[in-house]
Parts: structure tokens; C-alpha cells; sequence
């Protein structure tokens, strides 16, 4: 797996920061607002002076953005757009905040960890039925770096290919004709990832592109040298049939006997 900080920087230089060297990027706000009064002075002093005072260690070292899409296991036509916010434990191991968007007004609404194709089988058997698997992700385009160089996030999902993710969501945000996703209320919500082409809602991913000019298209074609590195995974058909229309295969993307 990659030293993510190093190849960062690395290319950033090959490509001298220049836009046509480095994916899409836009802002993504936020569908809910919380119910309370708006801060006052007296909080923002206060928010002030922990700044400045206390440590912010552990979610200052959240370093590397991906956004992608979960639906979730046990109601998969309900459907999420994740935003990422994640740092490198160590080279097995990917810890995330998952908000709903990237503005300042963005919702915490889930967490997600990432480990291994090694980590996920040392697993229990009863324990992998929480995992979902990334190649279906990160093959179809889906899965991005936002604003990062071309090359960059190419090894950067290379790094990816045949983990497993286990995604909680704790705040229905997607649900925005709802009062009740005003607040994180009710269960969390074991989310699964996309396996096959068609399983995403209508205008899902489309609208993620257009907000953030995102080609998903474009970032599939570029990673079709990925594909022989992709292994069988577990999980590939847990939500196979699950949804109203009709699904196709994404090549490279195979179940695990």
C-alpha cells in the first residue's frame, strides 16, 4: 500500500499543479438543516479559545478525501453520496468520517473503516457479513479523489483494489422530504457498495458529476489497467436481484466462490 502524503506530493510536482492534470472538483452541500438557534457570541468565543488552546490531533490528520456512494444493505434502493474524510492508520488499515457533503455546512451522518484483502480474511465468518467489497467502487469509475492529480488518484485506488469497507450511516440525511432527517434519529444503517452497473438510482451518480465535474465515465476507462489485479470478492451478490431495474456485470468485478 502507498505512503498517501508522499505520493501526493510527488504528483503534485509532476504535474505543476496544473488543472488538466487533476480530477474534478466542486462543492457539495449539504440536503438538511438542523433545528437550534443560531450560534451566538458567546459559543463562538468559546469555539475560539478551544482552537487555540486544545488539540484538533486527530481530525486534523483526516488527510485523504474519496467520495463515492453506499446503498444501504437492508433497503438498497436507499441510496447515499459519501464524502470520505479519512487517514491512513497503517498500510491495512483506512479510518473515515463520512459527511453529505464538503461545505462548511456539512452533516457528520456516518463512519466508515477500510482494511486489507489480507485483514478482511482473517475475519470470522460471521463477522464478514458487515464488510462490503470496493473493486465494483472503484472499477466503475465511481469512487474519486476529488482534486487530486490524474496519476495520484490512479495509485491511489490501485492501492484499494480488493479491500472491504464496513459503513455505518447514523443520520438519514438523503431522505430531505422528511422531517425526521432534520436530526440523526433511529439506528444506524449498515450500508453495501454498488456491484454492478445499474444498481445506482437514476441521476445518482450524475448529478455528483455535474456538481463536482466529475467524468466517472472517463475515470473508468482510466482505470481498465486495474482490472487484472482484481481478485474475487466476498459479498459481490449480497443485494444481487435487490433492485427494480435491470443490472449488468462490471468486468473485472467477481464473486467469491
Amino acid at each position: 500500500m502507498i505512503n498517501f502524503r508522499k505520493l501526493q506530493y510527488s504528483a503534485l510536482g509532476v504535474s505543476m499543479l496544473t488543472l488538466v492534470g487533476c480530477t474534478g472538483k466542486g462543492e457539495a452541500r449539504s440536503n438538511v438543516e438542523a433545528p437550534g438557534e443560531s450560534v451566538g457570541a458567546k459559543a463562538r468565543l468559546l469555539e475560539a479559545g478551544a482552537s487555540a488552546m486544545q488539540t484538533d490531533e486527530p481530525p486534523s490528520r483526516l488527510e485523504i478525501y474519496l467520495v463515492g456512494f453506499h446503498p444501504l444493505k437492508q433497503e438498497p434502493v436507499h441510496q447515499f453520496e459519501a464524502h470520505h474524510f479519512c487517514v491512513q492508520v497503517n498500510e491495512d488499515f483506512l479510518q473515515c468520517a463520512l459527511y453529505d457533503g464538503n461545505s462548511g455546512d456539512a452533516k457528520l451522518n456516518g463512519i466508515e473503516y477500510i482494511i486489507s484483502e489480507e485483514l478482511f480474511e482473517r475475519l470470522p465468518e460471521e463477522e464478514k457479513q458487515y464488510w462490503h467489497p470496493h473493486n465494483g467502487e472503484i472499477l466503475s469509475g465511481q469512487l474519486v479523489a476529488p482534486n487530486l492529480p490524474q496519476a495520484a488518484e490512479h495509485e491511489l485506488m490501485k492501492s484499494k483494489i480488493n479491500s472491504y469497507g464496513k459503513t455505518w450511516h447514523t443520520w438519514d440525511t438523503a431522505q430531505t422530504n422528511s422531517a425526521e432527517a432534520s436530526l440523526p434519529l433511529g439506528e444506524p444503517s449498515l450500508a453495501w457498495s454498488f456491484n454492478r452497473d445499474g444498481e445506482a438510482n437514476p441521476g445518482l451518480i450524475e448529478e455528483r458529476d455535474e456538481d463536482m465535474n466529475i467524468d466517472t465515465a472517463e475515470r473508468r476507462r482510466a482505470r481498465q489497467d486495474l482490472v487484472p489485479l482484481a481478485k474475487p470478492q466476498s459479498g459481490v451478490d449480497a443485494l444481487h436481484g435487490e433492485f427494480p431495474r435491470p443490472t449488468s456485470p462490471i468486468p473485472g468485478v467477481e464473486a467469491k466462490p
